[in-house]
């Protein structure tokens, strides 16, 4: 049996990232290594690169696809990729796995699809673990990080960090393997 804490906020939001990012880093005690960051303008993968300099860390800062807020831009700003890439971060510019095609189709035809229901469902828990599960297999497709291993992931709701979840990685084309072990921390 294990027994651990896990921190609930009453609000969700980006005032919670000071303590997502203690909860986080607990981890590096228990010994892991990766830790994969959603971050869109880059901010949030600022503080976390900059908390795990010098450390035995392999961190993944995970933004969304150019053109995802509107055609042809970029939301990660030039200054913070830079930053998060000379504290030895890496960075995955992606696709949400449960956002792309079926959204278009979805908007289209008004039908309901997979990966939007499984987006959905994991909407349940929170807004950050629907975020840490894509992440993670995110970074797995981009051959950042390895399969089958501990991961901590770091979403929120909006901006900044509000959930944290140590997930079991897997590729999306293996999404059943994933697994989510843990629960850190969470909006209510």
């Amino acid at each position: 049996m294990i027994k651990k804490e896990t921190v609930y906020f009453e609000t969700p939001g980006e005032q919670n990232t000071d303590v997502a990012l203690k909860v986080a880093l607990a981890y590096l005690e228990e010994g892991k290594k990766h830790f994969v960051v959603a971050t869109t303008r880059g901010n949030t993968g600022v503080r976390f690169a900059e908390a795990l300099k010098g450390k035995e860390a392999n961190l993944v800062c995970v933004t969304h696809s150019a053109g995802f807020r509107e055609p042809g831009v970029l939301e990660l700003t030039a200054e913070n990729r830079a930053r998060i890439e000379s504290l030895g971060g890496k960075i995955y510019v992606g696709t949400i796995l449960t956002h792309s095609l079926e959204t278009s189709l979805m908007d289209k035809h008004q039908g309901l699809y997979p990966t939007y229901l499984i987006a959905q469902t994991l909407r349940l828990f929170s807004q950050g673990v629907k975020v840490g599960v894509e992440i993670v297999m995110e970074a797995c497709d981009g051959g950042l990080i390895p399969e089958g291993e501990e991961v901590v992931a770091v979403a929120g709701t909006g901006w900044g960090a509000d959930t944290v979840t140590l997930i079991r990685s897997g590729a999306s084309k293996r999404f059943l393997n994933v697994k989510v072990l843990e629960l850190a921390c969470k909006p209510r």
